[in-house]
């Protein structure tokens, strides 16, 4: 066998090798792609100057915030989240488990039986690098704070979070720019109504973004609600995030506030954050026509890996008497103590 004939075996055999190669790495790469993440979160919980004795059907035992109010030694959730995506389209089937999962899925129509734990369920493709079509139920585009406790610094939640939508069931178009700005425009069931449309009514919800922020908006059925998020890293020790929001429901019923939410890093593994709201309450939380609250929360977050440990002192307060002091009467506030640990997958 001639040299030259020898050298063009090679080569066709180290051509059709690298091609081979190169057309399996290209189908792998186009090929969707199944990934599973999620979080479990457990807590204790105990009032400093009220309560913790459930027996006591007079008591207010934590305050009127979501999750994180069970005495105790207490539950969260386990949350699991699988999402296929392909190149152009996609799909996430987000579940939880226990009394914070629950809770998040209160309005749900089907909640009684095994419906109760989607969170999330849709589907959406890429119209283009810049459009992303998505229908099904998702987590709320309101609000700063969000369902899953690890991706909120404090572990308890805000008023403006708790009496805002949790989340939505309906079709959306997200916008994106070279600019840096962002939209989204939606046609959605009711508030929190998962499954299906049992009303025949229907919302249109916005959202434009720039830089961090974020202007919110959800209309319909006699209900309105503007809000505003952004948060900035003032250093790369020091974060300042804010929250204000104006809900209307008719009929003098509606809450408005605004937070301000500060996180600073001590250390790698420890940062140290507060949160404070002032809430106007128009008969939808208390039940007593107008009223002012506020809390105000202390969190430190510690790292361990995945793990996070998070101690908080909460205070709230009301200039009505609307909690429950030690003894049984009623106070204007409430102070208590959690101890979460929060494991992010």
């Amino acid at each position: 066998m001639s040299k030259f004939l020898f050298n063009t075996i090679i080569l066709s055999l180290l051509f059709v090798v690298t091609s081979t190669n190169y057309v399996v790495a290209q189908e792998e790469e186009d090929a969707p792609k199944f990934t599973l993440s999620g979080s479990v979160d457990t807590y204790f919980r105990t009032n400093l100057n009220g309560p913790n004795d459930t027996e006591r059907a007079d008591a207010v035992l934590a305050p009127a915030t979501s999750f994180a109010n069970l005495p105790g030694f207490s539950l969260g959730m386990a949350n699991l989240i699988g999402s296929y995506e392909g190149e152009k389209a996609g799909v996430v089937m987000d579940l939880v488990f226990g009394p914070r999962g629950s809770d998040a899925v209160f309005a749900s129509p089907l909640y009684s039986n095994s419906a109760q734990i989607v969170n999330q369920l849709y589907a959406y493709f890429n119209a283009s690098d810049n459009v992303t079509i998505t229908m099904g139920n998702f987590n709320t585009f309101l609000g700063y704070e969000v369902i899953s406790p690890t991706a909120n610094f404090n572990y308890s939640t805000s008023y403006m979070f708790s009496y805002g939508p949790f989340s939505h069931t309906g079709l959306k178009v997200d916008f994106s720019s070279d600019s840096g700005f962002s939209g989204m425009l939606g046609i959605l069931n009711p508030t929190d109504i998962t499954e299906f449309n049992p009303t025949g009514d229907y919302f249109f919800g916005a959202q434009i973004g720039y830089g961090g922020f974020y202007l919110n908006g959800l209309f319909g059925d006699g209900y309105s609600q503007v809000d505003l998020t952004g948060g900035v890293d003032v250093s790369d020790k020091l974060y300042l995030g804010i929250n204000a929001t104006i809900a209307d429901a008719g009929d003098d019923v509606g809450f408005g506030g605004a937070a301000l939410y500060v996180q600073y890093a001590t250390s790698e593994n420890f940062k140290l954050g507060a949160r404070y709201e002032f809430f106007q309450d128009e008969d939808v939380v208390f039940g007593i026509g107008q009223t002012n609250a506020s809390d105000f929360t202390l969190s430190g977050n510690y790292s361990i890996g995945n793990l996070t440990i998070i101690p908080e002192f909460r205070i709230d307060t009301n200039e009505n008497d609307v909690f429950t002091d030690k003894d049984g009467n009623a106070s204007s506030s409430l102070a208590s103590f959690v101890l979460a640990f929060a494991y992010g997958f």
